[in-house]
């Protein structure tokens, strides 16, 4: 895949939010709502996450980017989209795609200590009677009321496929594949109840309602987030091990690309 650089010109007129939401004005940015303004009542995303299932609109929270604003620039409009590859999320295996990005030669391969040069598989799923989407929007409450966002609306059948139906290219230096990135994000979904919540140029950021809780098991999930964003772990000064103390009963995933 290539960026297409021209994907994000087709810009609406400012105006009401879609599905009757009370929220501020905004508007349409190719597949994406966002609101105009930074949103000044937090609780309009739990608002939002609760109408989900009538308006098949999920909220992402859009972060403030002082390397844009600094020229007046909004990356939404001002940066390259890939093509939307929702269609091939199906076809894929989220094992394969991690396995394809495990980074056997790391340094000298201590850092990816005890798994060395071959990916170990998926770790196995968390049990949880936690409302996944719930969760989600209580986690985007919070980070609302803590930092400044816009707020977008993206519509999906799930949020993980958010990525590949916007063409995200915030990993592009890593991979064209935005469908391989949705593709883990579902099975996340599935075994973690991790829900994304945020999408900046280049980071995303999960709620995880059901995250590992020993730490054999989230040494597991630490080699699955080291092949799925190699940037993020580029100066751990432990390697998995000390990543993996981290992910212990976090209940938010951040993931940044250079």
């Amino acid at each position: 895949m290539t960026v297409v650089r021209e994907s994000r010109t087709r810009v609406s007129a400012s105006g009401r939010a879609p599905a009757g939401l009370s929220l501020p004005e905004g508007r349409w940015h190719g597949g994406l709502w966002v609101t105009d303004r930074k949103l000044e009542l937090p609780d309009r995303y739990g608002h939002c996450v609760a109408e989900y299932e009538r308006t098949g609109l999920w909220p992402v929270l859009v972060p403030r980017d002082s390397r844009f604003e600094a020229s007046g620039a909004d990356w939404i409009d001002d940066r390259g989209w890939l093509s939307p590859s929702q269609e091939l999320v199906d076809e894929l295996s989220p094992a394969r795609v991690l396995q394809q990005w495990w980074p056997g030669d790391c340094c000298d391969g201590a850092c990816l200590a005890p798994y060395g040069a071959t990916f170990a598989g998926l770790a196995r799923p968390v049990r949880s009677r936690t409302d996944r989407l719930a969760n989600a929007g209580n986690t985007g409450v919070l980070l609302a009321t803590r930092d400044s966002y816009r707020l977008g609306l993206v519509r999906v059948d799930r949020p993980a496929d958010i990525p590949a139906s916007l063409g995200w290219a915030g990993m592009i230096n890593a991979t064209g594949d935005v469908a391989a990135v949705s593709s883990v994000l579902r099975s996340w979904e599935e075994r973690f109840s991790a829900v994304l919540v945020t999408l900046g140029f280049d980071l995303l950021e999960l709620a995880v309602a059901a995250p590992p809780q020993a730490g054999a098991h989230a040494l597991a999930v630490a080699a699955e987030h080291r092949a799925f964003c190699r940037d993020g772990y580029a100066i751990q000064p432990g390697g998995l091990a000390h990543a993996a103390e981290h992910l212990r009963q976090r209940r938010t995933w951040h993931f940044r690309w250079n």
